[in-house]
């Protein structure tokens, strides 16, 4: 089901004699303007919003007419990352411009959508030279305050998978560890082996010296690379790239395809795309944020925490633990929780958490989650019995049996979980068990 986001924009975004001109909708004001300066490395700029953009209007499974999700932008101290999700919803992109990358100055903070039109695209792709390029991401103050008479405004059909996205992504990466990384040629040679758009494989990416090899296996240390055709996206940056480095969940012989990362560095700017594990899954369906937010108080504690998220580049998880005197992993599924609302992603270089602010509210968690709604409505009808090591949940004319595995993990009797066997996040059942179970803690 869809939800229709309205994005005003004062003018179309557009590439003039001045620079790039990137035109804003809401954030922490209309229209508001994050950054004015250079970008000191133009050209892979260029590419790595294309790259973004080009995400954004893709469906990478049964490809059909382009999607028309616009990126998002946060600026915040000495960082602006772009963001998008493919039609799709399984490949999640973003482009950080770290310090090195811009001479300006970060100007206001927050997170809006950016309008990459098709005229932009066209004059983005024509970017080259050494000159740097400037950029005001939002419109010129005079401007404002004189073009309400250029309004343009659009309605975006903006599915509400992409935000629980936006939320399964910062769970599933943040369990991630740098797995291999290889030099820009080598890298080059790799992504050229790749089979094409059309190949639906599961693969294995093993490091081998100074490359990669691909298997059809996973042995311990290996990346999956699920449909390696969605990789597509990194080759326009490749020329300007120093480094490929893949990142990924640990994994054994007989491991399930898992999420991975791939990400182009050129010193200025990284180019991250974050692949589900499988081209046909997108990561709206994936259930890893569903037991964070299972928590009785993970609602009062993500409203704890959010209100000391600063614009840092970071978010220092030890440091909010300090601050709100609640244990590690009660503020991670704080941030779980506020990852529903597009509030934080994780970013998987610096290995910490970063704040973004969207125009939705945490109460999203429920709404757009069956199996939570479900769950909650089952412990509110009293279905779940407890004993020492199981739990007995009924739902409908059935009873379910519940195990608690000591990874924290659930077993359960349903259909579901005889189905994906938790690859896909917990049942309802066993998210009742985990609700019933923080309610009855001390």
């Amino acid at each position: 089901m869809n939800a229709v986001q309205t994005y005003r924009y004062l003018q179309p975004s557009a590439l003039r004699a001045a620079g790039l001109d990137l035109q804003t909708s809401g954030g922490p004001s209309a229209n508001p303007r994050f950054f004015s300066g250079f970008l000191t490395t133009p050209a892979a700029a260029a590419a790595g919003l294309l790259a973004v953009a080009e995400v954004a209007r893709t469906r990478y499974h049964q490809p059909v007419s382009p999607a028309s999700l616009d990126p998002v932008v946060t600026g915040s101290r000495e960082r602006l990352r772009f963001e998008s999700f493919s039609g799709c919803c399984g490949v999640y992109a973003r482009m950080d411009v770290v310090p090195a990358g811009f001479d300006g100055e970060v100007v206001g903070h927050g997170t809006t959508n950016v309008d990459v039109n098709p005229p932009l695209r066209e004059a983005l792709a024509r970017v080259g030279g050494i000159e740097p390029l400037h950029v005001a991401v939002g419109p010129d103050d005079l401007t404002v305050s004189t073009m309400d008479g250029a309004l343009v405004e659009r309605k975006v059909p903006l599915p509400r998978r992409w935000l629980r996205g936006f939320a399964e992504v910062q769970v599933l990466t943040a369990g991630f560890e740098p797995r291999a990384e290889i030099p820009a040629a080598e890298a080059v040679a790799f992504l050229r082996r790749l089979p094409g758009a059309r190949d639906r494989s599961v693969l294995w990416a093993v490091p081998a010296g100074r490359t990669l090899r691909l298997t059809s296996r996973p042995v311990p240390g290996a990346v999956c690379l699920a449909g390696a055709g969605r990789l597509a996206a990194l080759r326009g940056l490749l020329r300007h790239a120093r480094s490929l480095r893949v990142y990924g969940p640990a994994v054994r012989p007989g491991s399930p395809a898992v999420p991975s990362t791939w990400e182009l560095d050129t010193g200025a700017l990284r180019l991250s795309l974050t692949l589900s594990p499988e081209p046909y899954r997108g990561f709206s369906g994936e259930g890893a944020a569903l037991l964070a937010l299972a928590g009785d108080d993970v609602i009062d504690d993500a409203e704890l925490v959010g209100g000391l998220l600063a614009w840092d580049p970071t978010v220092d998880v030890a440091a909010l633990a300090d601050a709100t005197g609640l244990p590690d992993d009660r503020v991670r599924a704080a941030l779980a929780q506020l990852g529903t609302a597009g509030r934080v992603g994780f970013d998987v270089a610096e290995g910490a958490y970063f704040h973004r602010a969207m125009p939705y509210d945490a109460g999203r968690a429920e709404r757009d989650n069956p199996r939570l709604v479900g769950a909650r409505t089952l412990v509110e009808q009293g279905a779940v019995r407890r004993d020492e090591e199981h739990a007995t949940v009924r739902s409908g004319d059935e009873d379910y049996r519940v195990r608690r595995l000591p990874d924290g993990s659930f077993t359960c009797t349903c259909r579901w979980w005889a189905k994906h066997r938790g690859r896909r996040g917990p049942c309802k059942h066993a998210l009742a068990v985990a609700i019933r179970h923080s309610m009855a803690a001390p």
